[in-house]
């Protein structure tokens, strides 16, 4: 049983570190040293888009083996688990597939509104930040909730 322990440590440890990895140095990296900040958005999209589902299989993979370490006779995992796991799902859910297609039809508006009108363009950029913001506090939430998971399953 003590490898399917380690299974589980390592699946959080992808999974937290990959979290890390895009959103705190490969998106920031895109911003800083592309010039094209479309290009830049586009690029950290399609990897935040590849987080969510992977975040999602993580999640599984690790309820998965935590039910089947519950199952034996081996202690029980800490419920703490599975709070930790549901709380970054929640993140996943409510961050990417709840906010992100909200920020996706916002930059659309972005491209299409007229320079000229330049009311609409500071309340679209407006909505669209506070969107960003709220994405990006979901975000850090998940990887607090990653790092605490990762100490408990330790």
């Amino acid at each position: 049983m003590m490898f399917l322990s380690r299974v589980r440590l390592l699946i959080a440890t992808f999974w937290v570190g990959t979290l890390w990895a895009v959103g705190f140095v490969v998106a920031p990296t895109l911003f800083s040293t592309l010039s094209d900040r479309a290009l830049a958005g586009t690029i950290a999209g399609g990897l935040f888009n590849t987080v969510a589902w992977l975040s999602l299989f993580c999640a599984a993979a690790l309820l998965a083996l935590l039910f089947q370490a519950g199952r034996s006779a081996q202690a029980k995992p800490a419920k703490v688990n599975y709070y930790l796991i549901a709380g970054m799902v929640a993140c996943t859910l409510i961050g990417y597939f709840a906010l992100q297609p909200h920020m996706a039809e916002l930059r659309l508006v972005l491209h299409s509104v007229a320079d000229a009108d330049a009311a609409a363009l500071a309340e679209v950029r407006k909505q669209f930040g506070i969107l960003h913001a709220v994405s990006t506090g979901f975000y850090v939430v998940q990887s607090l909730l990653g790092a605490a998971l990762i100490l408990k399953l330790r």
